[in-house]
């Protein structure tokens, strides 16, 4: 990685159909040069969770993913007991008649105990994998405080057992959709970017590299009518991941340009809420038609 650059780390990311802006790149070589975890917040399908996919076949290294939700903790995020054999560890004690108790509490909470999870996962692997935390903004706030020690140093402490420091540090990004603030003390660990909806000239050129087999019409027409609907009070505009799969899903029924039918047909694929479907269908849709007939990029 010593000899990575700005410039070599996009064109990587580009050979990995992952088009990446100077900004954005520029703060993902700080974060591996620098080796500080980097966190991302941005609407749903922007791109966040994909770069952390990216990356990890870019570096040729593991991806570790904690999928965070409501109620995680520390057994199901970073470690749980084993308690089958800790409790066969402590009935042949008994069997044996061990007195010890010290020698029976030390051979129970040892390491090869431990079941990892994703966050002792990657403190153990060989080669620094890449740590994708993702979403966590829909975890409970008390969660991040036990992200703290790993964030800065690279460990965790089991009080059971003490400190487990990282073989070779992760690559962490974390991702937040923002459905709530994060606390300053984990932001303060990370570097910070915000990655936003793609203007038209760049989801042009991401639409032609994840579906290479859209006709140049139609592609064009796509980001121009996606652009567009992210601009109508939406409860949920669509980002790139929907843009990619209403394009596949066009393509898939052999549609070379953007029809009214066409795009009544389909428009489960672009949006996920009734509401949203009901408002388009009422007469948007049409009328974002007339209105880009001709003005296509």
């Amino acid at each position: 990685m010593s000899d990575l650059s700005i410039e070599t780390l996009r064109a990587q990311l580009l050979d990995h159909n992952y088009i990446c802006d100077p900004r954005l790149g520029t703060v993902l070589f700080l974060a591996l040069k620098m080796q500080r975890p980097l966190y991302l917040e941005g609407e749903p399908g922007v791109g966040k969770t994909e770069l952390a996919k990216t990356l990890a076949q870019v570096l040729g290294t593991k991806l570790i993913r904690l999928q965070c939700y409501e109620g995680l903790d520390i057994r199901d995020a970073a470690y749980d007991w084993n308690v089958g054999r800790q409790l066969i560890e402590i009935r042949l004690a008994e069997a044996m008649h061990e007195t010890n108790r010290d020698g029976l509490l030390k051979s129970i909470y040892r390491r090869e105990m431990l079941i990892e999870r994703p966050l002792l996962q990657a403190l153990s692997q060989p080669v620094a994998p890449v740590l994708l935390i993702d979403e966590l903004d829909r975890a409970d706030e008390a969660f991040e405080a036990f992200l703290l020690e790993l964030l800065a140093e690279a460990q965790i402490t089991i009080p059971e057992l003490g400190t487990i420091t990282a073989v070779q540090p992760p690559i962490v990004i974390i991702t937040s959709n923002r459905t709530r603030e994060v606390r300053d003390a984990l932001k303060r660990r990370c570097l910070y970017h915000w990655l936003d909806f793609p203007d038209a000239v760049r989801e042009l050129e991401i639409v032609r590299k994840r579906v290479p087999h859209a006709s140049e019409t139609l592609a064009r027409e796509v980001v121009a009518f996606v652009q567009r609907m992210r601009g109508i009070d939406l409860f949920k505009a669509p980002g790139i991941a929907e843009t990619i799969d209403w394009t596949n899903a066009l393509v898939a029924l052999n549609v070379l340009s953007l029809e009214p039918d066409a795009v009544r047909d389909t428009l489960g694929v672009l949006l996920k809420y009734q509401d949203d479907l009901g408002k388009v269908m009422g007469g948007e849709a049409q009328a974002i038609l007339d209105e880009l007939r001709g003005k296509v990029l």
